[in-house]
């Protein structure tokens, strides 16, 4: 398996088991045991948890394509684009403290989220945009 495949791997793995599954099927009492602020109903954290799910059908593309020796542009830039940026807000809302009140376990996670965010897109970009393997 070549580098590019590892790492939308990695992606698709930790998107699905850090958040979209977390997201779609963990009861609200769960979530928010979990650290999440209460909401009245947790509707928007379940449309996120579809929209992750979204981005791992169009990593599952990249990485067959990968599998076969091609790059397909598309989801790596959509995953650069989405790693990202992801990446931009959780460190600025981390920094800023705005997790200081949510329980243990979402600081832990959303931490680990700005490292994994930033190592996946660094390897969307060294092995996806400029190739080198």
């Amino acid at each position: 398996m070549n580098m590019l495949s590892w790492v939308f791997t990695f992606k698709i793995a930790a998107t699905l088991f850090v958040w979209c599954l977390p997201l779609l099927f963990f009861p609200g009492k769960l979530l928010l045991a979990a650290g999440f602020p209460e909401q009245h109903t947790y509707m928007f954290v379940r449309m996120l948890g579809w929209a992750y799910l979204a981005l791992c059908v169009g990593y599952g593309f990249g990485l067959h394509a990968s599998l076969s020796g091609r790059r397909l542009a598309g989801p790596i830039w959509v995953g650069i684009v989405s790693n990202g940026g992801a990446c931009c807000y959780l460190l600025y809302y981390g920094l800023n403290g705005t997790w200081t009140a949510w329980g243990p376990a979402i600081q832990v996670i959303a931490w680990g989220s700005i490292v994994a965010t930033a190592l996946i897109t660094a390897g969307l970009i060294t092995f996806g945009v400029l190739g080198r393997e």
